[in-house]
Parts: C-alpha cells; structure tokens; sequence
C-alpha cells in the first residue's frame, strides 16, 4: 500500500522541484563536458583540451553527445565539430 502524503504539495514545492530539475539537467551536462573534454585531451593533448574548453561547456546535451559519439573516429579536433 502506497503512503499517501497528508497535505498536498505546495506551489512552493512545486517551483523548488523544477528549479532541482534544472539543477540536475545542468549537472548532468557539465558532466558530459568534463568527460568530453578529457576524452579530448586523451586523444589530441591538453592544449587541444584547453583551446576547446569553452566551445564544449557552452554546448547543449545533444550536441555534447554527437561530439562524444565523432571523438571515436576523429583523426583531429576540428572533425569533432564537422
């Protein structure tokens, strides 16, 4: 049997749960970037890393996952990005 809260939600709780979404959608991206640019600087050395640092924080999560997905097959970074 489910366990049923006593008083419904508050508009409060609403609004601090999206803002917890949003912290957790910015989180999870800033985590796919650190894993990219590693994977970067793995590959083609930290000053490639650091030269592309802010193009990947700046990315959104689709694009982070495309460019993860070309870092396999990329003979240099800019085929990361083309």
């Amino acid at each position: 049997m489910a366990v049923r809260p006593r008083f419904p939600a508050s508009p409060v709780s609403r609004y601090v749960t999206t803002v917890e979404r949003a912290g957790i959608e910015k989180g999870h991206r800033q985590g796919e970037a650190n894993i990219l640019l590693w994977q970067i600087e793995k590959k083609f050395g930290e000053t490639s890393a650091n030269a592309l640092r802010e193009r990947v924080a700046s990315a959104d999560s689709d694009t982070l996952r495309l460019w993860s997905e070309r870092i396999l097959t990329a003979d240099t970074p800019d085929a990361l990005f083309h």
